[in-house]
């Protein structure tokens, strides 16, 4: 659960990590600067924009190399990029990208005023897999091009900064694979939970209720697993997509994004001052599970909101969570 009620998540997330992530270059416009150069000539290249005046798309800036790997942008300098802007600059050959569908790319972030590299992720092979093609989540700008575009497609998006860098730069994104997020829990049921926690059940759609079963209040965190998933096992670097209903040990639920129809993104790793950017309980709790799992914690108040009233949640309160988890990155 993220630290407040409003801000469970770290606005930067994986950003800080990664100096900057594609989807916070995306959002953010905020990329730190490197001295690698982009080459100014447009000359053999194996892809192009259009020349034409069509709505939204940038003229001039071309790629080449193969499919799936760094490519080589080309562009005049100084030129200018508007927010919403776009050219496809290498059209893929693998399987089309779907609604729904969470995109890995690979990234670099051109500055448009001298062809600087302000970031890329090829060099260490850091992927970004935080895009998800979501309508409701994304801009038009960004969904209208990704979804049924094919892996191995590089696309590059113009964006302005709005923080004090002032960068204009463009943004070359190409898909590398893509995934499907599960939908609940899957995986094999745990058969020996011990018969003093408290007892969840799942409705047809995976959405969990509970009996607290006379738990009360604990001093040290419990994490106990109800479904075991067969997917990757979550370290402290990761992102876990989650779907989780929180309570009180009266029975008084206070959130539950099952209700929301949503999941979160929360973050496993500390920010760069060491700070977990979800409370302890589930930092602690979650790493080492599998994806496709699901997950009972019971946390006490240190390792939640301490002494602190939290919105619904009074000051030294044991929380009960039930979490699946539906992906990670």
């Amino acid at each position: 659960m993220r630290k407040s009620v409003k801000s469970m998540l770290s606005p930067l997330g994986k950003a800080v990590a990664l100096a900057c992530s594609l989807a916070m270059c995306v959002s953010l416009a905020a990329c730190s600067s490197s001295s690698s150069d982009s080459k100014s000539s447009s000359s053999d290249s194996s892809s192009s924009s259009d020349s034409s005046d069509k709505k939204g798309q940038i003229a001039g800036v071309t790629a080449k190399g193969k499919l799936g790997e760094k490519p080589t942008i080309s562009f005049n300098t100084p030129m200018t990029v508007s927010d919403g802007s776009y050219v496809v600059l290498q059209k893929g050959d693998g399987d089309v990208i779907e609604e729904g569908d969470r995109v890995c790319a690979q990234g670099i972030a051109l500055n448009v005023k001298d062809g600087t590299e302000l970031m890329d992720t090829w060099t260490k092979n850091t992927p970004d897999c935080s895009l998800k093609v979501d309508s409701k989540t994304l801009s038009s700008t960004y969904y209208n091009q990704i979804k049924g575009a094919k892996i191995n497609t590089t696309i590059g998006f113009g964006v302005n900064a709005q923080d004090s860098s002032g960068y204009s730069y463009i943004l070359a994104m190409t898909f590398v694979s893509k995934s499907k997020d599960l939908e609940k829990a899957t995986g094999e049921e745990v058969k020996d939970v011990p018969a003093n926690l408290p007892k969840v059940t799942r409705a047809k759609n995976g959405e969990p209720s509970i009996d607290m079963n006379g738990q009360g209040s604990v001093d040290s965190l419990i994490s106990q697993t109800l479904i075991k998933g067969n997917g990757a096992k979550l370290t402290d670097k990761n992102t876990v997509v989650v779907k989780y209903t929180g309570w009180l040990t009266d029975g008084k639920q206070f959130d539950s994004s099952w209700d929301r129809d949503s999941t979160i993104d929360a973050d496993l790793f500390s920010d760069s001052s060491g700070q977990h950017q979800v409370i302890e309980g589930w930092q602690k709790g979650l790493v080492g599970q599998t994806v496709g799992s699901q997950v009972l914690l019971v946390i006490p108040p240190d390792q939640a909101y301490g002494d602190k009233e939290q919105g619904p949640i009074p000051a030294n309160s044991t929380l009960v969570f039930v979490i699946d988890i539906l992906a990670a990155y």
